[in-house]
């Protein structure tokens, strides 16, 4: 009797008419625009303006993508270096191959440029995206179902993936550890939401909530995968990374709260007031010039004022002997 199973897709292009998109590519930028859309209504919610958010992704997006790209290819590097393989295909990005550790890291420096340049603190901005990052996870790790690719053991239960016969895999049904992973994700989501507004959490509590959370399921899922992968230890290498990064997400999390209780009650400053404030030190500044040369000026004429009193003094010092005799 055949069991139940999730099939796959027979290909891994969608026709856009005849503009053909790749699923794993595709689930990636509808992930984005979902990303930058729910962000941009928590950031408007946390006293933000609209369009902030857009703006501060066309830095970290791409940032993000590097950064996955290169985590991927570092510590898979057997995959593109080694004999018999094409390094060309190091930058083939539409075929799969993106590490969330990577992205995240990269993708905060390019927050960070953003934040800096309309003078946004970092971690409030990244207390209000939390959630949205964790949702785009959550559609994005659906390319890996059109890619066939990043399953889990063998079984037949009835919510298995089905995955034909190609390059490095064999036919079969699998632990669809994408599937669990997409449904963490979006469970993850709903956890910072609810805490952030029973705990009102600020200064990155949130997304350091995030980040541990998502931890604790990446642990379990890349326990189950078979794919090729690095092991420290007896354990695959990213089960080992999220075990560290979840260990200083609660850190900071604790430390945080000691050192910043409480949430920011300006997120955004007005584009007037950040004017004002830097014409406002450029006043002051000239202000200090100005004091400085007046200061200046005062001490030359006391010091003139005292050569000259100086000077009349030795004068009549001398007149006086000679009136005298």
């Amino acid at each position: 009797m055949d069991i139940a199973y999730i099939p796959s897709p027979s290909s891994g292009v969608i026709h856009l008419g005849p503009l053909p998109l790749r699923g794993y590519a595709f689930c990636i930028i509808l992930g984005v625009f979902v990303a930058v859309w729910y962000g941009n209504k928590r950031w408007i919610a946390r006293g933000g303006k609209a369009g902030t958010v857009a703006d501060i992704s066309v830095w970290a997006v791409p940032f993000g993508l590097v950064g996955g790209r290169l985590y991927h290819v570092i510590t898979d590097y057997q995959l593109y270096f080694s004999d018999g393989k094409n390094w060309v295909d190091a930058f083939k990005i539409w075929e799969g191959g993106l590490g969330i550790w990577g992205a995240i890291a990269f993708g905060a420096v390019g927050a960070w440029i953003g934040c800096r340049r309309r003078g946004i603190p970092l971690p409030a901005y990244a207390d209000a995206i939390a959630p949205a990052i964790v949702l785009a996870q959550a559609i994005g790790r659906w390319g890996n179902w059109f890619n066939q690719e990043l399953y889990g053991k063998a079984t037949d239960l009835p919510w298995a993936v089905k995955i034909s016969e190609g390059v490095n895999r064999e036919a079969g049904t699998y632990h669809p550890t994408f599937l669990y992973e997409s449904l963490w994700c979006v469970g993850v989501a709903l956890l910072v939401v609810w805490a952030d507004r029973r705990f009102k959490l600020g200064h990155g509590r949130a997304f350091a909530l995030y980040v541990a959370a998502y931890c604790a399921g990446r642990a379990w899922i890349e326990y189950m995968r078979v794919d090729e992968a690095h092991h420290v230890l007896g354990l695959r290498l990213n089960v080992w990374t999220a075990i560290i990064v979840f260990v200083l997400a609660v850190v900071y999390m604790v430390v945080s709260a000691r050192i910043r209780p409480g949430r920011e009650e300006i997120v955004e400053p007005d584009r007037e007031t950040l004017a004002k404030g830097a014409t406002a030190k450029g006043a002051t500044a000239k202000d200090a010039t100005a004091k400085d040369g007046e200061d200046a000026k005062d001490s030359e004429d006391a010091k003139a004022g005292t050569q000259k009193a100086d000077g009349d003094d030795s004068v009549d010092a001398d007149a006086a002997p000679a009136k005298n005799v």
